[in-house]
C-alpha cells in the first residue's frame, strides 16, 4: 500500500510571484496538487527617477536608521546605485548608520554588500522592528525604509506619529501579471470549490487577487468561498491584511516562512476531514480524492460530486433528482446519475459502501453504531 502523505488528495492554489517553484515543490512533496497563478509580477526600478532621487537624497543627507525589508529589494537598490555610479557612495553612507534587517535573507544580502546590520528580529516581523524603534524613541530621527512593493500598512504612520522623518525607498513595484488567464482560472476554481486552500506570501498578491475578482464582478463569490470552504493560508499577518479587511479569517504559521506555511497546511487540511464509517470500512473525503481504510483512491469528478452530495447527509436517502443537480453538466438525464454512480463504486473498490434505495435514490451505508453521531 502506498504511504499516505498529509496533503494527498488536496489541491492548493499558489499566488506567489517570487519563490513560487520552491513553495509548489514543498507542497507536492507532501502529496498536494498545485495550481500556480502568480497574482503579480515584480518590476525592478533600476531606471526609475524616483529611486535615483531618493538614493541621492540619502547620500547627501544621511539618515539615522535604515530598515531593509527584503533581500531582493536591498540587492536591487545597491545594483541600481552601481548602475548610476552611486554604488560606492551609497555603501559608504550605509556603513555609518544604524542598519536594521527584517530577517535572515536580507541580513545575508547586507553582509554580502560588505555591511553589518545593527539588529534583526528573531520573529522576522516588521511589527517587532516597529516596536523596537518606538521603544527606543524616534522623535527627531530620520528613518529610511526600503519598501517591498507597497507602503507597509501603519508602519510609516506610527513612526511619523512618534516624531520621525520617514524616507521611503521604492526599490521595486508590483504590477498585475502580463497573462491574467491563470489568475482568472484560480478565481473560478476557488469559487467552484475546486481548491482546498489558497496560499498568499505577500499582501500585494492578496490585494491583486481581490481586485481582479472585483473587475470581473465576482468579488462577493470569491470572498464567500474563502470565508467558508477554501482555506486562505497567509505567510504572516501583514500578508493577511487585505483579506482580513474583508472579514476573511486566515490561517498563519507562527514563523513567517514557507516551510512553516506548508506545515500549517499539513495540519489544518487533514484536521477538517470527518471520517465516515461505512459498511465496516473507514472512508475519508480528502479534497478531491478518497481514502478507503488508509488507501488513497482516485475518483472521477462526477463521482466526487455524487459522494459529496451523499456525505452531506450520511445514512439518509438522497433522491436521484438532487444527485443529478450535483453532477456538473449532466442536464436532465437521470441515467447520468446511474452511470456516474457505477464508476464511483468501482473507484471506491467496494459497491457495498453506497446503497441503492429502489425508486427513491441512494445513501451511504453508514454503520448502525454511527447513526446517532451523524444524524445530528
Amino acid at each position: 500500500m502506498q504511504e499516505l502523505k498529509p496533503l494527498n488528495g488536496f489541491t492548493i492554489g499558489v499566488t506567489a510571484a517570487r519563490r513560487a517553484e520552491e513553495l509548489g515543490t514543498l507542497l507536492q512533496r507532501r502529496g498536494a496538487a498545485v495550481q500556480h497563478a502568480p497574482a503579480l509580477r515584480i518590476v525592478p526600478l533600476a531606471d526609475d527617477s524616483e529611486l535615483m532621487d531618493v538614493t541621492k537624497q540619502l547620500i547627501d543627507h544621511a539618515p539615522d536608521i535604515v530598515v531593509a525589508t527584503t533581500a531582493i529589494g536591498f540587492r536591487g537598490w545597491v545594483e541600481a546605485a552601481d548602475g548610476w555610479g552611486l554604488g560606492e557612495a551609497l555603501l559608504q553612507r550605509l556603513s555609518g548608520v544604524e542598519l536594521l534587517a527584517r530577517g535572515p535573507k536580507v541580513r545575508g544580502a547586507i553582509r554580502a554588500a560588505g555591511l553589518t546590520e545593527e539588529w534583526s528580529p528573531a520573529s522576522e516581523s516588521m511589527a517587532e522592528v516597529l516596536d523596537r524603534l518606538l521603544d527606543e524613541g524616534v522623535g527627531g530621527r530620520r528613518i529610511a525604509l526600503q519598501l517591498h512593493g507597497e507602503p507597509l500598512p501603519g508602519f510609516c504612520e506610527a513612526l511619523r506619529a512618534g516624531g520621525a522623518e520617514v524616507v521611503t525607498v521604492p526599490v521595486y513595484r508590483w504590477l498585475p501579471p502580463e497573462d491574467i488567464g491563470p489568475v482568472d482560472r484560480l478565481i473560478d476554481l476557488t469559487i467552484a470549490r475546486g481548491l482546498d486552500a489558497v496560499t498568499f506570501t505577500s499582501a500585494p498578491a492578496a490585494a491583486s487577487l481581490l481586485e481582479r475578482a472585483e473587475q470581473r464582478g465576482v468579488r462577493g463569490e470569491l470572498l464567500d468561498a474563502l470565508r467558508h470552504d477554501v482555506l486562505p493560508a497567509c505567510v504572516g499577518p501583514v500578508t493577511a491584511l487585505p483579506l482580513e479587511a474583508c472579514d476573511v479569517p486566515t490561517s498563519q504559521p507562527e514563523r513567517f516562512r514557507l516551510g512553516p506555511l506548508v506545515q500549517l497546511l499539513c495540519l489544518e487540511l487533514p484536521s477538517r476531514i470527518r471520517p465516515l464509517p461505512l459498511a465496516g470500512r473507514r472512508i475519508e473525503i480528502r479534497g478531491h480524492a478518497v481514502v478507503v481504510d488508509g488507501e488513497l483512491r482516485a475518483v472521477p469528478p462526477a463521482g466526487m460530486a455524487l459522494l459529496r452530495a451523499l456525505a452531506r447527509r450520511p445514512g439518509w436517502v438522497v433522491p436521484r433528482a438532487e444527485l443529478l443537480r450535483a453532477l456538473p453538466g449532466a442536464g436532465r438525464d437521470e441515467h447520468a446519475v446511474e452511470t456516474a454512480m457505477a464508476r464511483l463504486r468501482t473507484a471506491l473498490g467496494s459497491p457495498k459502501l453506497i446503497q441503492t434505495v429502489v425508486k427513491r435514490g441512494y445513501r451511504l451505508a453508514l454503520d448502525p453504531a454511527a447513526d446517532t453521531k451523524y444524524s445530528n
